[in-house]
């Protein structure tokens, strides 16, 4: 869909509204939006790297150093450092919050849950100490931390009723879920639910389709692979033309498109020769729908 080229393709996000598809390459600190009707793309590049964003809904109360009724078009995206509120027409960009987080880290992928609110978790930059940390940003502005001790984070999606959720300890080449409290935003019940096999990937960016099965983006294994929700066994894989595979989300007018990101970053003259669409866009489409992201600020789709 684009020969971007991406350094670290991430956060594939489609929305609705626009009928277009957000996605950043966080090293390369670009946000990206396609519109697959007509082929536009647009880009916006960062002072620093950009690794998540979330659509706000309009009208949704958010609260920083200034309370704001959100306008239509708004994001909230994840940075290095924290948190910010970005207005693509305008180009303006408003920190809402940095987490005291060692500065060696930066912040990875991230999305909203069914009540408005925004996970997203931190990381190693150089992806090998465990001081990565699992946050929640509310839309009022408060932000808590609710795990620790990772290296590399990515996700997380949900199941089905939004009662447990998945993330991903990627270096451990671990899925984890936990029950969660709707109402409180709160977790319990840690727990190991999928475990890749040596050699066949790590797990990276991952969503949820209308039936509930889990779709993971394999980072090194060039596929993206589909997981009953309760068992956690494979149903199908998709192979892709390239190995770094980072994120996956639904979209397309009846979301039965699944775009796919990639990286290009660590490549080799040789690996770039024998992969050259590593850090391409690319569009899969299914038989069966995916789900709507959640927007900040708002329950509903």
């Amino acid at each position: 869909m684009w020969d971007a080229g991406a350094l670290l393709g991430e956060g594939a996000l489609w929305s609705p509204r626009l009928q277009a598809l957000w996605w950043v390459d966080i090293l390369g600190r670009r946000l990206h939006r396609l519109r697959p009707a007509d082929g536009a793309q647009t880009s916006w590049t960062f002072e620093e790297e950009i690794s998540a964003v979330a659509e706000i809904a309009e009208g949704a109360e958010i609260s920083d150093s200034d309370d704001i009724t959100a306008a239509p078009g708004l994001l909230l995206v994840a940075l290095r450092r924290g948190f910010a509120v970005f207005d693509p027409a305008g180009g303006e960009l408003r920190y809402r919050h940095r987490p005291d987080e060692p500065a060696t880290n930066r912040f990875n992928d991230g999305k909203c849950d069914s009540r408005g609110r925004f996970w997203g978790g931190s990381m190693d930059f150089d992806c090998m100490a465990p001081t990565g940390a699992l946050y929640r940003h509310d839309p009022d502005g408060g932000t808590s931390r609710h795990d620790t001790g990772f290296a590399v984070t990515n996700g997380p999606t949900w199941s089905a009723d939004g009662a447990t959720m998945y993330f991903n300890d990627t270096v451990r080449a671990s899925v984890l879920a936990y029950d969660v409290d709707i109402d409180t935003g709160t977790l319990s019940n840690r727990r190991p639910w999928l475990r890749l096999a040596s050699g066949d990937g790590l797990p990276d960016g991952m969503t949820t389709d209308a039936a509930g099965r889990v779709w993971i983006a394999r980072w090194g294994a060039g596929c993206v692979t589909c997981h009953d929700p309760v068992s956690a066994a494979e149903l199908c894989r998709i192979a892709l033309p390239a190995r770094q595979i980072t994120s996956c989300a639904f979209g397309g007018p009846d979301l039965r498109t699944l775009y796919v990101t990639s990286a290009a970053t660590g490549l080799d003259e040789a690996a770039r020769a024998e992969q050259p669409l590593a850090g391409a866009l690319f569009a899969v489409e299914l038989d069966s729908p995916g789900r709507p992201a959640h927007r900040f600020g708002r329950g509903a789709p």
